[in-house]
C-alpha cells in the first residue's frame, strides 16, 4: 500500500490523468517561481546588456549555484516539517574542518573532506535526533546548534591560528585532485562554469527524482503533511526527519568544501545569516512554511532568481541596498502566491 496515497495529497509533480494544461500547472509548487524567474530574466535582459553577455550569465549562475544547492536540501527538510538554522553556518564549519587538518594537520585533502563530512552527518543527526527525541520545535534546536557551531568557530580556529581565519590550503597533498571535484571550471564558449553550477544541477536532479519517485519521497511528503497520520500507518518518521537534517548538513559540506578548495582560505564567520536566505529561495520555489507541500526545482529556480537579481543590481549599476527590498518583496509575494497555488491545487484534485 503507498503511504503517500493514505495519508497526503497526490504529488505535485503527478497530477491526475485527463486534467487540462491549466490544472496540470496550477499543481506544481514550482509554476510561481518559473513565472518569477522568467520576469526577473527578461527585465535584467533589457536593461542591461551584460546581464546576457558570456561573463554576465556565467557570473549569475555562479552566484545562484552554492545558495541552490543548500535551497535544494531546505526545501526537502521544510517539505517534511522541519527548519534547520544552523544550515549557513555547517558550510563554515565543514571548511574550517577540512582547511584545519589539510593546513595545519598536514591531511591529505581527501581525509581531511571525509573527516568534515562525517562531522557534518554527526552534527545533522543530533539535530534530526534532538527534535524528535523531545518534540521540541527544529527552529529552537537547530538555532543553538547555529549559536554553538559559531562558537566552535571562532573560538577553535583563534585557538590554532591565532586569527579567525584559515588559509594555505593549495600546498596540502591531494589539492589538485580534490580541487578538480569541487573547485574546477568548465569552458563553454567565453563562459567559464563553476564546479558548484554543476553539483548544483546534479543534486537538484537527485533530490526531484528521491521526492516525487521512491518511497522515502512519500515519506517526507507524509511527516511533513500529518506526522501522526504518517506514524499511524507505519512511515518510520523518527528515521525520515533524522535523514532530513542529515541531507541538509550533507549540503552543507558539498558548499563548504567548494569554498575552501576554490579559494583556498575561509573565515570563522562565513556562512552567518544565509540560513535564511535559503529558507526564502525554498518559499520563493512553492514550499509552504507548515511542510508537506513543495518542490526542490521550485528551490533551484528560487536560488535562480536571487543570483540573477543580486547580479542583475550590479550591471544595471544601481545601488546593492536595493537587493534587500527585492527579497522582502519577494518573500511576501512569494507566500501569497504559494497559498494561493496550494488551495487552486486541493480544488483540482477533488
Amino acid at each position: 500500500m503507498s503511504v503517500a496515497t493514505t495519508i497526503s495529497q497526490p504529488s505535485p509533480s503527478r497530477p491526475e490523468p485527463g486534467a487540462s494544461l491549466l490544472n496540470r500547472m496550477i499543481v506544481r509548487p514550482e509554476i510561481g517561481a518559473a513565472l518569477g524567474a522568467l520576469a526577473v530574466f527578461l527585465f535584467f535582459s533589457i536593461i542591461t546588456d551584460r546581464f546576457l553577455s558570456p561573463l554576465g550569465v556565467a557570473t549569475w549562475l555562479d552566484d545562484a549555484s552554492t545558495l541552490g544547492i543548500m535551497a535544494v536540501a531546505v526545501a526537502m527538510l521544510m517539505i517534511g516539517g522541519e527548519f534547520d538554522l544552523s544550515a549557513g553556518v555547517m558550510t563554515a564549519s565543514t571548511a574550517l574542518v577540512t582547511a584545519l587538518l589539510a593546513v595545519h594537520a598536514g591531511w591529505n585533502v581527501w581525509f581531511a573532506l571525509l573527516v568534515s563530512l562525517l562531522f557534518a552527518l554527526g552534527v545533522g543527526a543530533l539535530n534530526g535526533w534532538v527534535v524528535m527525541r523531545t518534540g521540541l520545535p527544529s527552529f529552537i534546536v537547530t538555532l543553538g546548534t547555529f549559536l554553538a557551531l559559531q562558537g566552535l568557530n571562532l573560538g577553535v580556529t583563534r585557538l590554532i591560528t591565532g586569527t579567525v581565519q584559515v588559509s594555505g590550503i593549495r600546498s596540502a597533498s591531494g589539492y589538485s585532485s580534490a580541487g578538480w571535484v569541487f573547485a574546477s571550471t568548465t569552458n563553454i564558449g567565453d563562459a567559464r562554469i563553476q564546479a558548484s553550477v554543476v553539483w548544483w544541477i546534479v543534486l537538484t536532479a537527485v533530490a526531484a527524482l528521491v521526492l516525487v519517485r521512491t518511497r522515502f519521497g512519500n515519506w517526507i511528503f507524509a511527516v511533513g503533511g500529518s506526522l501522526v497520520s504518517a506514524r499511524a500507518v507505519g512511515v518510520p518518521a523518527v528515521r525520515t526527519k533524522i535523514l532530513l537534517f542529515m541531507t541538509t548538513a550533507f549540503a552543507g559540506w558539498v558548499v563548504g568544501s567548494c569554498n575552501i578548495l576554490r579559494f583556498a582560505s575561509v573565515q570563522a564567520n562565513q556562512g552567518v545569516g544565509l540560513e535564511f536566505q535559503y529558507i526564502i529561495a525554498a518559499v520563493v520555489g512553492g514550499c509552504l512554511l507548515t511542510g508537506g507541500f513543495g518542490s526542490v526545482i521550485g528551490a533551484a529556480i528560487g536560488a535562480l532568481i536571487f543570483g540573477m537579481a543580486r547580479q542583475g543590481i550590479v550591471f544595471a549599476r544601481w545601488d546593492s541596498d536595493w537587493f534587500m527590498l527585492f527579497l522582502g518583496v519577494l518573500l511576501l509575494s512569494a507566500v501569497l502566491v504559494n497559498n494561493a497555488f496550494k488551495k487552486r491545487a486541493e480544488r483540482v484534485r477533488r
